[in-house]
């Protein structure tokens, strides 16, 4: 399963709605640590199957969520459980931390 995108509209249901963990990577097209992680999400997203599902978010196109959750800077990665907010991690890693610091996250609140 690859990332899906996500929206203020969606947000709601595809998240907060959710069965299965969700991270939500918030970025924007003209941000290259944005650009450098997501295939490595793509990666991770296949890898956990229905373990965990990863989204994207525009924060240029859809500032409400952004500014709910209070990402100031991208990229930043959200793991939601239940509809709350269970971590939160800022910044461009190597697929193995963000592969360890997703799987963590979701194997601590599974």
């Amino acid at each position: 399963m690859a990332t899906n995108k996500v929206s203020d509209d969606t947000f709601e249901a595809e998240v907060l709605k959710s069965e299965t963990p969700v991270v939500v990577d918030f970025w924007a097209e003209w941000c290259g640590p944005c650009r450098q992680i997501a295939p490595a999400l793509e990666e991770i997203a296949k890898d956990l199957g229905g373990k965990v599902k990863i989204t994207k978010l525009n924060i240029d196109e859809n500032p409400n969520a952004p500014a709910k959750y209070n990402v100031r800077a991208i990229p930043t990665l959200i793991l939601f459980k239940n509809g709350e907010v269970v971590d939160t991690l800022r910044g461009a890693y190597p697929k193995n931390q963000l592969a360890a610091w997703i799987g963590g996250a979701v194997d601590g609140v599974a």
